[in-house]
């Protein structure tokens, strides 16, 4: 994949002069983003993918710098964030009727979640889903219900924490002492002299009610237009369906030809059925929608 005219960003002092390059590169529209998808896919041009990276880089850099609170070189998150991209190009299926940037973000998260647990030497806790869960949304509970202090959080608050989370109230408060208590704020990123402080990296990423409520009466509406566009399905249709697509741990496909007593190209028929059934059917919800 070709990344010669890629802007790179190689240390913290030219961010500002990264995000003015990325912000010259125009945004694709969807006929356009489509036709570039499929020249990539059927016919492996660099150019079109190069056009899809560099269109989407802003989409990088927005989620990269939700991840600032963690200390960690911004230059560094958003290359990873960067890598991610590339690989939501490479698989991206263009005929399945999503814009890339809606497949590309849950790419471009994945990779710098995982590059921040790499770094993260404080957290010795494994990396089970509800453990990473935790570890990503700690502080962003802890500003909604405003306790960003340091210190031990109150038993009320480490039982809504733990119910929000779905983990337990103790790996609240193991996850809690560990980011806040190992570290002190006013400590070196680096050995260098006048180096970073964590401190100089820590931003109030609390959402202010406007976008939360925003946030949320569209995530309502998107799941209520899920729901009711469920009801296009069969039984073992919907089934498939919610094990294959909205699990946060998928069953794969030979777990669910075992229960259903079928083959894995038929229980993968069946969830490539139900899932355009269930595309068709919000598409046309939405269109039906009042604007």
């Amino acid at each position: 994949m070709a990344q010669s005219n890629v802007p790179v960003l190689s240390s913290e002092d030219g961010l500002n002069r990264y995000l003015q390059e990325i912000r010259k590169f125009p945004m694709l529209d969807p006929d356009e983003e489509f036709m570039l998808a499929k020249r990539y896919k059927e016919h492996a041009d660099p150019e079109a993918a190069q056009r899809l990276i560099t269109s989407h880089l802003r989409l990088v850099a927005k989620i990269a710098m939700g991840y600032r609170g963690y200390g960690l070189p911004i230059s560094e998150v958003i290359s990873e964030g960067n890598v991610g991209l590339m690989q939501a190009v490479k698989r991206f299926e263009p005929d399945k009727g999503f814009r890339l940037a809606t497949y590309a973000m849950w790419w471009i998260r994945a990779s710098i979640q995982e590059y921040v647990l790499r770094s993260w030497s404080l957290v010795k806790i494994g990396t089970t889903a509800a453990q990473k869960r935790l570890f990503f949304n700690l502080r962003r509970i802890k500003g909604q219900i405003a306790a960003l202090e340091d210190g031990n959080l109150h038993p009320d608050q480490i039982k809504q924490i733990a119910t929000t989370l779905n983990v337990t109230e103790d790996d609240v408060v193991s996850m809690n002492q560990r980011l806040t208590g190992d570290a002190s704020l006013n400590a070196p990123m680096r050995a260098d002299e006048g180096a970073s402080q964590w401190q100089d990296w820590l931003i109030d990423d609390t959402p202010d009610q406007e976008e939360v409520l925003g946030a949320s009466q569209e995530y309502d509406e998107r799941m209520g237009l899920l729901e009711n566009a469920m009801d296009v399905l069969n039984e073992r249709e919907r089934a498939i369906f919610k094990a294959r697509r909205l699990q946060e741990s998928p069953m794969t496909l030979e777990e669910l030809a075992q229960e259903y007593d079928v083959s894995r190209e038929r229980i993968r028929q069946i969830e490539v059925r139900a899932f355009e059934k269930v595309q068709d059917a919000v598409k046309e919800a939405a269109k039906a929608q009042p604007v």
